[in-house]
């Protein structure tokens, strides 16, 4: 859609056929992220190069109806917005953004009925400059936030207080000790099991892998190569025992087996040749 926008795709498994139900296009828009809220509600819609984030009201059937709020922020140079993810927490309690060019998370209460978006107090969290928050996970219960730093090459371990406000326990770097060379980070994503947290160095071409402790805090496990070029998104499958990588670069898929010991991505035991991959999903 020129602009950007939102296209909605319907995917029958009895035949495996793929049809498109409508497309909507967003303002200010040029999407990187979109997340649909824990009620299926609503669809929150990120936009980098808009500096932008969007609230669409889904129907009955997930089907996007119109865009319920949507708020640009800051695109003056230097000071440039680049909004990278917009997701609630597991309860659906708020809604978390991060802003990798004004390196910040930002912090919404949904009003349900008017699908808008409140910016609670203290709703602002500053990180490092340079640091440039990509993209977050939580764990099962919402207590802690994992966060994936692309030009910092660092995660982050935010604790969650009752009102959904991060306040910072940990700071790790995701790359070798000892490295030189350019990096930047992409996913991040915790192991089936909880046990593991896993995140992709674009550059150094790795997977890092930590161990997640009882307090929720990081140790970590160790570093697996990708297989490939420039690992922009990866994805553990359904029985947490493989990892695919995305590596957009060299135009290939690279397929591990996890070590259920240590948590690292062994391998790759096999490999599929596919133009840029950028983003990889399991039907579920």
């Amino acid at each position: 859609i020129p602009g950007g926008g939102i296209t909605t795709l319907e995917y029958d498994p009895g035949t495996g056929l793929i049809e498109k139900k409508n497309e909507m296009l967003v303002p200010y828009g040029g999407p990187c992220h979109i997340s649909i809220s824990a009620d299926s509600d609503f669809l929150f819609v990120a936009s980098y190069s808009g500096g932008s984030i969007a609230v669409v009201k889904l129907d009955e059937n997930g089907i996007p109806e119109r865009i319920s709020d949507t708020i640009q922020y800051v695109t003056n140079i230097p000071a440039v917005s680049h909004p990278h993810m917009i997701a609630q927490d597991p309860a659906g309690k708020h809604v978390y953004l991060t802003d990798l060019g004004l390196d910040r998370v930002m912090i919404y209460d949904l009003d349900k009925n008017m699908g808008k978006l409140i910016e609670i107090p203290s709703g602002t969290i500053s990180l490092p400059e340079g640091s440039g928050p990509r993209h977050f996970v939580f764990n099962s219960n919402g207590s802690k936030m994992y966060l994936i730093n692309e030009l910092g090459s660092t995660v982050m371990v935010f604790n969650v207080d009752e009102n959904g406000i991060l306040h910072l326990a940990q700071t790790l770097p995701t790359v070798r000790e000892g490295f030189q060379g350019n990096n930047s980070c992409a996913e991040i994503m915790i192991g089936e099991k909880g046990r593991f947290l896993y995140g992709s160095n674009r550059g150094e071409n790795s997977i890092v892998v930590f161990k997640i402790g009882e307090d929720g805090l990081l140790s970590l496990s160790g570093h697996s190569s990708c297989g490939g070029d420039w690992p922009r998104n990866f994805v553990i499958d359904p029985s947490g025992k493989y990892l695919l990588s995305g590596n957009q670069r060299s135009d290939r898929i690279s397929f591990f087996k996890i070590n259920p010991g240590t948590g690292l991505p062994e391998g790759p035991v096999s490999n599929a040749i596919l133009k840029a991959p950028a983003y990889l999903e399991f039907w579920k």
